[in-house]
């Protein structure tokens, strides 16, 4: 495999740019969980593309914004670090919005690191103004010396294969790290705890969103089922009266939420799914680094 490139490449971004739309477009795969909400991507993932000719592992970080908590700083340590030892970058932007005084801050970041960065204009589908749209790459241009530029729309996987040659083009060769089978460097646990999660984002409104973990208890094969994986996780919220909105009246919230995870943890495991979940009151949970580590996340970073 003389001829066979592999490397590390970060999608970096503010939040809602569509990072995790993207990874999923090119995995082929729902491996990211996709809401609405600012900061649905909370840690560093890794997917794994891999064709006969390349392995690219794309790392989706959590979205660059100002932190109003520990969380959110752990979140930022995650996204920046993320700049660091990769082979190219990915800065993905929203076509539709104009630079701003907090991306002139990314940009003085990625000055510091000595790898290609390629500017990613997503949600061009939604462009209404074209003109706009030039204004806002002219204004990325002269921020930052980019490798290359394209326009894209990840959710209707616009550009996305030409976005893929871009990034191949800039890699060194190098060894195939991961079975050619392999989506994601993330347990499975992980993966359902973020579906779970991306349930209550999407069901749930007002101050719930941002206050919520997930936490899987326990994950077994059943010993009369072998088919049948038995999952056990705990909604963590900062306050009984969010508590209150996640189970629901006579527990319709949480119920719902359920069936909407099974049903996608299901397709992630393929196999049939028991899911039982619990909600639980842990007060000023994103300020605690005892919780934050608990509950998943790395604070040396």
């Amino acid at each position: 495999m003389t001829n066979y490139k592999s490397g590390f490449v970060a999608i970096i971004g503010r939040p809602n740019v569509g990072k995790s739309t993207l990874l999923n477009q090119i995995l082929k795969e729902k491996l990211a969980i996709v809401t609405p909400k600012a900061q649905t991507t909370r840690n560093k993932i890794q997917g794994i593309y891999t064709t006969d000719n390349e392995q690219v592992i794309f790392v989706d970080t959590p979205g660059i914004h100002t932190a109003f908590n520990e969380l959110g700083e752990v979140m930022n340590k995650m996204a920046f670090s993320s700049f660091e030892g990769m082979d190219a970058i990915i800065w993905l932007i929203d076509g539709n919005t104009e630079i701003t005084d907090f991306d002139l801050g990314i940009a003085k970041e990625l000055k510091k690191v000595d790898c290609p960065v390629i500017l990613a204009i997503n949600k061009v589908d939604l462009v209404k103004d074209e003109a706009k749209v030039k204004t806002v790459i002219d204004q990325y241009k002269k921020a930052y010396d980019f490798k290359g530029g394209i326009t894209i729309s990840a959710m209707l996987n616009h550009n996305v294969d030409k976005l893929i040659e871009m990034i191949v083009e800039l890699l060194p060769h190098g060894p195939q790290y991961y079975p050619e089978d392999q989506l994601l460097d993330q347990p499975e646990r992980f993966v359902v705890q973020e579906l779970i999660r991306e349930k209550v984002l999407l069901l749930t409104s007002k101050e719930v969103p941002h206050s919520v973990a997930v936490m899987v208890e326990s994950f077994k094969t059943s010993k009369k089922n072998p088919n049948l994986v038995e999952i056990m996780a705990t909604i963590i919220v900062e306050r009984a009266s969010q508590k209150k909105i996640i189970i629901g009246e006579k527990g319709s919230m949480i119920k719902k939420i359920g069936t909407m995870a099974r049903g996608d943890i299901v397709k992630f495991l393929g196999n049939k799914v028991y899911l039982e979940l619990f909600v639980k009151v842990e007060s000023d949970w994103r300020n605690k680094k005892s919780q934050l580590k608990e509950y998943g996340y790395k604070l040396d970073n």
